[in-house]
């Protein structure tokens, strides 16, 4: 006896109607899926050769300085110089932590190449002399105080320059940002510094 199909909507036609909503819950589930993926990270800033030079000058520069600023801050007679120089350590601390994490990001070295010909155009690397350093070691009171004066007088200085080095050519962003904080407050203490190097 044969059998009547259309007596089993639910095994063929049932079968079919079926077919489409499944296959668009299916689609729209992607979809969702797809919109609810977090987007790609964008790529980060590049950095180029004069963002490297100016960490590792500005490190050199800071390793040289707390030769000035931390006996500066705890020996000076005036308490204005003992006051500036540990402002100037601190903040000194503060920027070489995220210049030595950039360039290990960038897997740069920390020191820069020691042939002089890598900083032509640069400033000169060395600023400090073991001489200067120990003059101010003997020093004692207020001549000891115009010896840091005039020391770093002439180290903050040069610290503008290699920041405005990196201002003017420097391609990554928050080392450019960076060098516009140092010679803002550089700038800042110099000036204190000059007051304080005036005369009494």
């Amino acid at each position: 006896m044969g059998t009547d199909l259309t007596t089993y909507p639910g095994r063929i036609h049932g079968r079919r109607r079926g077919s489409a909503p499944t296959l668009m819950v299916a689609v729209l589930l992607t979809m969702l899926a797809a919109c609810g993926a977090s987007p790609a990270a964008p790529p980060a800033p590049a950095h180029n050769p004069t963002d490297v030079m100016f960490l590792q000058m500005s490190l050199e520069y800071v390793r040289q300085g707390e030769l000035v600023v931390s006996p500066a801050a705890q020996g000076a007679s005036d308490p204005r110089v003992r006051a500036l120089a540990a402002e100037v350590r601190d903040q000194w601390r503060d920027e070489a932590r995220t210049m030595q994490r950039w360039l290990t990001g960038w897997q740069q070295p920390p020191s820069a190449d020691p042939d002089a010909g890598a900083h032509a155009g640069h400033g000169d690397l060395h600023s400090l002399r073991d001489a200067d350093i120990g003059e101010l070691a003997a020093a004692r009171g207020a001549e000891f105080d115009r010896k840091a004066v005039s020391l770093l007088l002439g180290h903050l200085h040069n610290c503008v320059e290699v920041a405005r080095m990196e201002t003017a050519g420097g391609q990554y962003p928050p080392a450019k940002a960076l060098a516009g904080q140092i010679t803002a407050a550089r700038q800042g203490q110099i000036r204190r510094l000059l007051t304080l190097a005036g005369p009494s």
